[in-house]
């Protein structure tokens, strides 16, 4: 069975209002960033990498004005995925496959240090990324990285542990991943499909949405396959559960 281990892969500072949009503006929140490897007997799969590691010398410069002036950016000097996966004795060539759950800034920003890995996209949300008139930073999927994209699910190493799935919504082509740890047990990394347990909880979407039904409707999935016996789902920028997670170098069980 795989091993998964939490990365955190930067943290964002912004008005809570952009994450719900109910909340009066005015109160700041701080969110993580995660990234997540699996250690699979058949290879390695980093899933998200996170803020672009320049960002935090030339913000404007990497993300341009609008984010830069939306998102402070607050994670620590090795909060980044090389530095985190440094932290694990292991170097970018050591990643077998990236999936990137969508192609915004703080999902995708690191891509560029992996070029011998595979980078799995889904090809819906690719194709977003290359329409014309797109709001895609082109800088972020325009690169020249070993991309292989998938419809659909997808069985990562073959087994069924480790297992993409669409979840579009928050952008056309938005994936989550399952990782099945023992037999009994198995994460759900929701990415953006649902940012955190109070939007589960309230069945709240965030402002950032390309197709709202499409959206409630993964939310919905996902919840499904949280009640389930055995099956944790892991939010996408959820500071509480995130802290709850404790020591980013233990193993998920």
């Amino acid at each position: 069975m795989p091993a998964l281990h939490p990365l955190c892969c930067g943290r964002l500072a912004f008005d809570r209002s952009v994450f719900f949009p109910d909340a009066a503006p005015g109160v700041r929140t701080t969110v993580p960033v995660p990234g997540f490897l699996v250690i699979h007997p058949k290879g390695t799969l980093l899933f998200d990498t996170g803020v672009a590691c320049e960002a935090a010398d030339d913000p404007v410069g990497v993300l341009g004005k609008r984010l830069a002036s939306t998102f402070t950016l607050a994670g620590a000097a090795d909060e980044t995925a090389p530095g985190q996966l440094g932290l694990m004795g292991l170097k970018p060539e050591d990643i077998t496959f990236v999936a990137n759950s969508h192609l915004h800034f703080d999902h995708c920003g690191c891509n560029r240090w992996f070029p011998r890995s595979q980078i799995l996209v889904q090809r819906a949300e690719m194709e977003a990324a290359r329409a014309p008139g797109s709001r895609y930073d082109e800088r972020l999927w325009n690169l020249p990285l070993n991309w292989r994209l998938i419809d659909g699910e997808h069985d990562v190493f073959g087994d069924g542990s480790v297992l993409l799935m669409p979840t579009p919504g928050h952008t056309p082509g938005h994936q989550s991943l399952v990782v099945q740890v023992a037999r009994d047990s198995r994460f759900v990394l929701t990415a953006d499909a649902c940012y955190s347990a109070e939007h589960m909880a309230r069945d709240l979407l965030p402002s950032v949405v390309a197709d709202a039904p499409q959206m409630r409707e993964s939310m919905h999935r996902l919840r499904r396959m949280g009640e389930q016996a055995g099956t944790t789902l892991l939010f996408g920028h959820d500071p509480e559960q995130w802290a709850a997670l404790g020591a980013a170098r233990q193993a998920l069980r």
